[in-house]
Parts: C-alpha cells; sequence; structure tokens
C-alpha cells in the first residue's frame, strides 16, 4: 500500500491522514527528511481497525499501529489530548478519539519547529504557531506554558539545538529551568537516548552548553558539570578549564568520526579532574585513577552499555600515558592492548582522541597499523623447538619488543 492509498482509504472512511513533527519541519528546511510520524484525525481506532486488518496495535498509554506503507512498518497514531496528573513522562491522562482535531494535537507538542502538519493528500501545511518563521529564525521556542509537564522535553531541546543549530529562546530556557526536580526522578534509558543522539551530532559541546544555561547539567551529568572551573596549566590548556578542555575534544572527536562511542570515550577523557581537590589546582595528579572511580559511579546511575564503558575506561587511563611513550615495552604493550580493544574502540578513533587531547599523535601512534602489523607478525610458530608454556610467552614478548625496537629507529 502506498503513502497515498493509504490516505485515500483513510479519507474515504471519514478521517484524514497527516504528517507531523521533525519530517516537516526537516522538509521545510530543505533537508532530506526521514522517518515519518503520521496523524489520523476523525477516525476512532475501532474504524481503523476494521478499515485496516493487517495494521498491528501497539502502544500502552494511547493507541498507536503499525501499518505497511511504501513497504515500511510505520507508526500511525491518533489525534490525542493530554492533561498533567502526576510526575514524569507517565503522569498524563491522554484522551484519544475522532473529535480531537489537528490543532489540539499540536498544541500538545514541545518546540513551534515540531509543531507543523502536513495534509498527506493536498500538500497543505498546518502551522498555528509561528514554526515556519522560527525555522528561518533558526530559533527555538515553546508551544505553550505545558512544556515543562514533560522534563524530558529539556533534553530533547538541548539535543536539538545541537542537532539543528538553533538558538534557543530565554523563554524556553525558562520553561526548561522549570523541569528541574522531575528530571531526578526520570528512567536513566530516556536520559541515556538522548545523550546518544547529542553525541552522534558534529558539535556535541552545544548539548552541555545550553543544559547549563538553562541550570539543569548539575541535575543530569553532575560528573561533566563538575569539571567547571577545574582550573589547569595554562601553558598546555590555554582554552581554559577542564570543562572547555573537555567540550572542545569531544567537538574535535566528533568532527573526526562517525563512531559515537569514541565521542563519549572523549567526553569522559578527563573526568577525574572534577573530583581534584581545590588546593592541587591547577593539577590534576593520578586524574586518570580518579577518573575510572567516577565513570564507575556515573556508570551506576546510567548504565551505560558494556562497550562505552570498556572503550571510556581504555581512554581515560591511557590518554596520558600514550603521547609520552619511548620505551619500547611499554610502546609494544598498548599497541597490543589497543589491538585486543578493537571491538570496543577501533585504534584509528583511540588515536583521533589523542589527537584531539594533545594537538598531535607520536610516530607509533601516526603509524600504528604498520607497527601492530610488525609485531603480529611474530608468533608462536616461529620459537624454538621445545619451547613451551612460560618460556614461549618470555621468548614471544622479547622478540615483539626487539622488533618494536628496531621499528623505531628505522
Amino acid at each position: 500500500m502506498t503513502e497515498n492509498e493509504f490516505a485515500i482509504q483513510i479519507r474515504e472512511a471519514g478521517g484524514t491522514l497527516y504528517i507531523v513533527g521533525g519530517w516537516v519541519r526537516d522538509k521545510l528546511m530543505g533537508k532530506d527528511p526521514h522517518d515519518k510520524d503520521y496523524v489520523v484525525v476523525g477516525l476512532s481506532k475501532e474504524n481503523f481497525a476494521i478499515c485496516f486488518p493487517a495494521a498491528k496495535l501497539i502502544g500502552n498509554a494511547f493507541p498507536v499501529f503499525l501499518v505497511k506503507i511504501d513497504g515500511i512498518s510505520c507508526e500511525v497514531a491518533f489525534a490525542r489530548k493530554e492533561r498533567k496528573v502526576g510526575t514524569g513522562y507517565t503522569g498524563f491522562e491522554i484522551v484519544a478519539h475522532e473529535d480531537i482535531t489537528i490543532e489540539e494535537d499540536l498544541y500538545r507538542r514541545d518546540t513551534t519547529v515540531n509543531s507543523i502538519a502536513m495534509e498527506v493528500l493536498t500538500g497543505k501545511i498546518i502551522d498555528l504557531y509561528g514554526g515556519r518563521r522560527d525555522i528561518e529564525d533558526k530559533i527555538l521556542r515553546p508551544i505553550s506554558k505545558h512544556f515543562s509537564e514533560d522534563p524530558v522535553r529539556a533534553l530533547r531541546v538541548a539535543r536539538q539545538a545541537t542537532q539543528l543549530g538553533f538558538e534557543v529562546s530565554e523563554e524556553l530556557i525558562d520553561a526548561m529551568k522549570d523541569c528541574r526536580e522531575e528530571l531526578r526522578g526520570e528512567p536513566s534509558e530516556r536520559i541515556f537516548g538522548e545523550l546518544k543522539k547529542a553525541l552522534e551530532t558534529s558539535k556535541p559541546s552545544v548539548f552541555f552548553q545550553v543544559l547549563g544555561k538553562s541550570e539543569l547539567l548539575e541535575t543530569l551529568f553532575p560528573e561533566i558539570y563538575a569539571l567547571i572551573g577545574k582550573t589547569q596549566p595554562v601553558d598546555f590548556h590555554p582554552e581554559g578549564d577542564a570543562y572547555n578542555h573537555t567540550m572542545l575534544v569531544a567537538d574535535k572527536v566528533a568532527a573526526s568520526t562517525d563512531n559515537v562511542v569514541a565521542v563519549f570515550a572523549g567526553l569522559v577523557h578527563d573526568i577525574g579532574k572534577g573530583v581534584t581537590p581545590k588546593e592541587m589546582l591547577p593539577h590534576h595528579y593520578d586524574h586518570e585513577k580518579k577518573g575510572l572511580d567516577v565513570l564507575k559511579s556515573w556508570n551506576k546511575r546510567a548504565k551505560f552499555p558494556n562497550q562505552w564503558i570498556r572503550a571510556g575506561s581504555l581512554v581515560i587511563e591511557e590518554h596520558m600515558r600514550a603521547p609520552l611513550m619511548q620505551k619500547p615495552g611499554k610502546i609494544t604493550e598498548l599497541i597490543l592492548h589497543l589491538h585486543k580493544m578493537s571491538s570496543y574502540l577501533p585504534p584509528e578513533d583511540f588515536c583521533h582522541i589523542i589527537r584531539a587531547d594533545h594537538g598531535q599523535l607520536p610516530k607509533y601512534l601516526e603509524r600504528y597499523t604498520e607497527l601492530r602489523d610488525v609485531l603480529l607478525s611474530i608468533d608462536g610458530n616461529m620459537a624454538p623447538e621445545g619451547v613451551r608454556g612460560k618460556a614461549l610467552g618470555d621468548w614471544l614478548w622479547q622478540k615483539r619488543v626487539r622488533a618494536c625496537a628496531q621499528w623505531l629507529k628505522d
């Protein structure tokens, strides 16, 4: 069934099909939009199910159907209204029936640029709140005073500002501030979801800057907030405190790779500096060891994927040593360790982080692949006959270290 056929059947049943939200926004911005969100007006879910018996009903809070449109399984919702009756994202009384208009449905949304609808059959744009103007002005504004009723909207605004490159209006910043208390109780997976999307953008620092301006950074990401004001030696870090440095590194890594895990690892590389005692500043002795503890503590609350934790831990442990290594044994150890950890963090992404942090790479990391291949070309099958067990391990290690030393000389 094509989209047009679907819309015609809905019209013949007495309803109207709209596309709403981000797809319409991106279309108006001249982008190639993805992931259409459909809304049906003027049709009950019972009549919809009769018209489309193959549609699968999903969703607990309000009816949503999965429908195969143009060969893709799409979510189709019904126009709805909601009333705040509790806390958090579940604290709403939701009403979805055929008498609710598209205007009422759009009013419950978060920002003006996301509250635009397009009628599928006619292409008519429904823009009641100045969304097209705000797209042109590149600014995010709230629809109404109801914005803060769903606290995660504040996170989404910070993420949208990052993705779209839009400013956030002062009115919206104030509305975000009102979300602070309820955000404390939000499920970790919702917070992680928005963080992940922000780290996938080309400039993730905007996400944290918007949260800082709206006084939400300390509530949501206290480990990042703790870096603010942690001064550093100016000779090495003219960009400012540990927070400014971290934002700079995260942006540089994001510009170098599409791997969100690498951007996260760059984000947390100096996280141990947040617990440096004031009297020790501007120095941050042992911040690598402290950083592992901070990340472990953060993970208890955030429940990051294992790959994120393994990659973050690797970078925290090695980001200070790696640029300074000169001894063949230490270099051999790190090269083999990076190879072993490549399923968690590709070595080229490790190098992106070190370059972002230090400005350059040592020779052995610039030519990582070449040195790795030299070391791996030496294996146990080359050992003298009769060498077994620990002796074999010692022989292999010594051979590889010598090969590394020779490679460094060449």
